[in-house]
């Protein structure tokens, strides 16, 4: 039995799409541009088997067996019928599909863009299609489009737009790499996981509803996005962060007024996701400058953009301002530690311009966990070892939920050194081992 397995990252846009052009070919009514996260934090893992011998299409998303609706039978149709142009073969055979997400999924993290970017890359790999194959560029994306809008964008790594495209077909509607994965090393996102439940109203449901009642998201989508499109490419290409983070959040606020613009309303954040707001806020006014960026998807979850040099502050003052009644779980590629420092307390809680001084708000847990994210590569091909489904009898291993592939990191007062891991596995294996021996005799001499 042939079996694939590919893993997927999620995006997270920062001039958002909402609202769809033609339906059936899920294009948008407007372009975007989104920044890869790193597989080590958050991915969907996909495996597919194939054999003569299996009785059905069968689907199975974290241990459950779920059915195959219509974006999923899309996605398979057209990948089925492009590898029998490419191959004048049919490719009939049925298929066992089995997927798995490291992050919660529903809940406005983008898992459907890493679970169909997912899907489209296993699928690729098990019918021997390549970018070579495709029969205008970026077909893949296109297909992966069809599942889910944003999916086109997370089969590449680092900064993607999603061009909106013109023809009726949708052909030129696909996803374009801006810059890869190694342009701008530095830059990193705090993601906030406030609410990991599955979110009252589905970004599908919401963007047909605003654009039905909404004469905002109109206006935007024809007159302001285009321009903030060619802004948020020449910030990223610059790596200039001060015109990236402040786009980033203007888009963010724009996107969530239009959904506050809809009939009925629609709210996607909740209070907490307004009090990491107003602290993102503070946090750059202390520095006197702009030093992190926030934005929010269809979903109270913010995610932090930040530099390399910022993240350390950023962790501390969200792990300080909504604390766990047990140890909030922090998923990093980087040591971090959780508390912040007195100075930036004082500096946090100082008058404002307004002569007044900052409250910082206490909210216990109101965030669940935290995501340290630096830019990430696109889809990957996997080894046999890490099949989710038994090569044997194409039925799926048992589940278990997927972690990050980093330690989840809890702060030491005496150790705070800020550092990636190495890509290479066996580099990364001894990095880790380096750091946990630093953090033990930390922790020894504290005693």
């Amino acid at each position: 039995m042939k079996v694939t397995t590919c893993s997927a990252p999620t995006n997270i846009a920062v001039i958002k799409y909402w609202g769809k052009d033609n339906v059936a070919l899920n294009t948008p009514i407007n372009s975007s541009v989104s920044v890869t996260l790193h597989q080590d934090q958050l991915r969907t893992t996909t495996s597919v088997a194939g054999d003569s011998a299996l009785q059905a299409t069968r689907l199975w998303l974290n241990g459950q067996e779920q059915p195959i609706n219509k974006r999923v039978a899309v996605v398979l149709r057209e990948m089925r019928e492009l590898a029998q142009r490419v191959h004048g073969e049919s490719k009939s055979q049925h298929l066992h599909i089995v997927s798995t997400n490291s992050f919660p999924t529903a809940a406005g993290l983008a898992s459907s863009a890493a679970g169909y970017a997912c899907l489209v890359a296993a699928l690729a790999e098990f019918y021997g299609i390549s970018k070579a194959d495709e029969e205008f560029p970026g077909q893949l994306s296109a297909i992966a489009r069809q599942g889910s809008g944003s999916a086109c964008r997370s089969l590449d790594g680092g900064f993607v737009a999603w061009q909106k495209g013109e023809r009726p077909d949708g052909q030129d509607s696909i996803a374009v790499q801006v810059a890869d994965e190694l342009h701008w090393p530095g830059l990193c996102a705090v993601v906030c996981v406030v609410n990991d439940a599955q979110k009252d109203t589905s970004s599908t449901t919401g963007m047909q509803t605003t654009k039905a009642t909404s004469p905002l998201l109109d206006y935007r989508s024809k007159h302001l996005v285009p321009e903030r499109m060619k802004t948020m490419e020449k910030a990223i290409l610059a790596k200039d962060f001060e015109a990236f983070g402040k786009l980033t959040m203007q888009d963010s606020n724009q996107f969530h007024a239009t959904c506050l613009d809809t009939t009925p309303p629609i709210f996607y954040l909740n209070d907490v996701s307004r009090q990491i707001i107003r602290l993102v806020h503070r946090y750059n006014e202390q520095a006197g400058r702009l030093q992190a960026a926030y934005t929010f998807d269809a979903g109270p979850n913010a995610v932090i953009f930040v530099e390399e040099q910022h993240v350390q502050e950023v962790v501390s003052l969200v792990h300080h301002c909504f604390p766990t009644s047990s140890e909030m779980t922090v998923k990093s590629s980087m040591l971090v530690d959780r508390t912040p420092s007195d100075a930036l307390l004082a500096r946090m809680e100082a008058k404002t311009e307004g002569g007044k001084a900052f409250k910082l708000p206490h909210i216990p847990d109101s965030v669940k966990m935290m995501y340290v994210s630096r830019v990430g590569g696109g889809t990957r091909v996997l080894a046999a070892d890490e099949a989710l489904v038994d090569s044997a009898t194409g039925e799926p291993l048992p589940y278990h939920k997927e972690n990050s592939s980093t330690a989840e990191v809890r702060g030491c007062p005496l150790f705070k050194p800020s550092f990636w891991l190495p890509e290479e596995p066996a580099l990364r294996y001894l990095a880790t081992a380096i750091a946990a021996a630093a953090v033990t005799s930390a922790v020894l001499l504290r005693k």
